[in-house]
């Protein structure tokens, strides 16, 4: 028997990338999941992938309301939810102190913080009536370091999501309930593209992988109640800053 047979998954930001990844392997589990986006193309195309253990949830999860009707009708329609990855996130171009603008910072903590918080909230009254849940948030090794690469729009927000995370932990161990965050490097995913300067193709096959982050969701998932994994980093080997760094020595 599959290990998530039964269990029900929803993921956010699974039309590409990190997303994408989770969901398959979750399904390659044996869990219904339910992918949410804006891009109902880009999600469709994944559940076409998936098969029958999926459905579309297309939604803008920076409003607080679609959120939580998201969440309802998941609820409603399956009578649990077990899994949340919240993963949906993103970064713009001028991000520097130099060129953010109020309008880009909204922007920043919108999409990797506030989506986060309301995805936490709209899952946590059914996971409690469980006494049983997994959170696995997609924070960042920016949630974690301070790095003028990420900008500082982005570096607060991930930082928020570390936070969020082990205060879920805090509050929430004894209704069963278990939050991980994960804190990728550098990983070969479509929101590279939106570097001032972006990552090569030979920069970004030596990257981490989406599936090797869908692999550890996977694992994650899968583990036994009575353990959390609190937190997880997952870096390419060959890791820039370590390589940068390393020619300033010699």
């Amino acid at each position: 028997m599959k290990q998530l047979e039964g269990k029900v998954a929803w993921v956010t930001g699974a039309g590409s990338g990190i997303g994408e990844a989770a969901a398959i392997a979750l399904a390659g589990e044996g869990a219904a999941v339910v992918l949410t986006g804006r891009s109902r193309d880009k999600l469709e195309s994944v559940a076409g992938r998936i098969g029958a253990a999926a459905t579309v949830e297309a939604g803008d999860l920076t409003q607080s309301d679609q959120v939580q009707a998201i969440a309802g009708r998941i609820v409603k329609k399956f009578g649990r939810l077990d899994i949340l990855v919240a993963n949906a996130g993103t970064n713009i171009q001028h991000r520097a102190w130099a060129h953010l603008t109020a309008a880009g910072a909204d922007e920043l903590i919108a999409g990797n913080l506030n989506s986060v918080f309301y995805c936490i909230t709209a899952v946590l009254p059914a996971m409690r009536a469980q006494q049983d849940g997994v959170l696995i948030l997609t924070a960042s090794m920016a949630g974690r370091f301070v790095s003028g690469l990420s900008g500082p729009g982005y570096v607060a927000a991930k930082h928020g999501v570390v936070a969020l995370s082990h205060s879920l932990n805090m509050e929430e161990c004894v209704n069963g309930i278990r939050c991980t965050a994960v804190l990728p490097g550098e990983v070969a995913t479509p929101m590279l593209d939106k570097r001032p300067v972006p990552a090569s193709a030979e920069e970004r096959a030596r990257m981490a992988q989406p599936a090797d982050l869908g692999d550890l969701i996977r694992y994650i998932a899968c583990l036994p109640k009575r353990v959390v994994m609190n937190e997880v980093m997952m870096c390419p080997t060959w890791n820039r800053g370590y390589v940068a760094a390393l020619k300033t020595k010699l």
